[in-house]
């Protein structure tokens, strides 16, 4: 199992990110949580195997249809549970 703590920025913001990243985490089967953060950029730290993780990042940097994504930043944390991915 991987957990990864994920900073993304552009338009990301208003463009329904949020949801996006939980259908996306949910089709993955990945347990986390995402949120807005006042600077505009998005937040998202997320647990799954190694194979889920890496697709779930490709997806991450294309976005919505609507998002603008400039910037993706991945770091890997230690493990942490989550029982489902929710929006915060």
């Amino acid at each position: 199992m991987r957990t990864v703590h994920i900073f993304v920025s552009g338009t990301v913001q208003g463009v329904g990110f949020r949801y996006f990243t939980k259908y996306v985490a949910r089709s993955l089967g990945i347990n986390g949580w995402v949120k807005n953060l006042e600077d505009g950029r998005v937040e998202i730290k997320t647990t799954g195997s190694e194979e889920a993780i890496k697709k779930f990042i490709e997806k991450i940097r294309k976005g919505p249809i609507m998002a603008n994504v400039r910037s993706v930043s991945v770091e890997d944390v230690p493990h942490e549970d989550f029982n489902f991915f929710e929006i915060l």
